[in-house]
């Protein structure tokens, strides 16, 4: 199958967002499993160390990379797929910018993160535009 740029990028993303959902299950690569609370700040659980995580973050980012594997298939599916997931991480970088994420364990790791996640996604929507209009879907 003969991919464009745009559907490519969403594969990948959703495929990393897979594998990120499951490896903060994995106790040798997140620390204090135990510790994982199902949702919000309480959650003891870091994804290598760093980064706050719950049972309820992590399925979100396994839906999410579901989301991207599924919208991958055509390439106007995977340009909304990067746009909108790119705003979705901007809105999480601002809620826990302003606090607002009770149920969302964040720190400034993943404000960071989220910030850096929510402008590559949305870079990545708009850099590969230019090979949707070239190709059909």
């Amino acid at each position: 199958m003969n991919r464009t740029p745009a559907q490519s990028a969403a594969l990948l993303a959703g495929l990393v967002f897979i594998a990120l959902g499951i490896l903060a299950f994995v106790p040798l690569i997140t620390s204090d499993v135990g510790g994982m609370s199902f949702a919000g700040h309480g959650s003891g659980a870091r994804l290598i160390g760093v980064f706050r995580v719950s049972v309820l973050d992590n399925a979100i980012h396994i839906l999410l990379g579901l989301a991207g594997v599924a919208l991958a298939r055509t390439t106007s599916g995977a340009r909304q797929y990067l746009v909108g997931g790119g705003v979705a991480f901007l809105v999480l970088w601002v809620l826990g910018i302003v606090n607002a994420g009770k149920w969302i364990p964040v720190n400034a790791a993943d404000d960071w993160l989220h910030l850096g996640i929510g402008v590559g996604l949305i870079g990545l929507g708009f850099a590969t535009s230019s090979s949707m209009r070239a190709q059909p879907s």
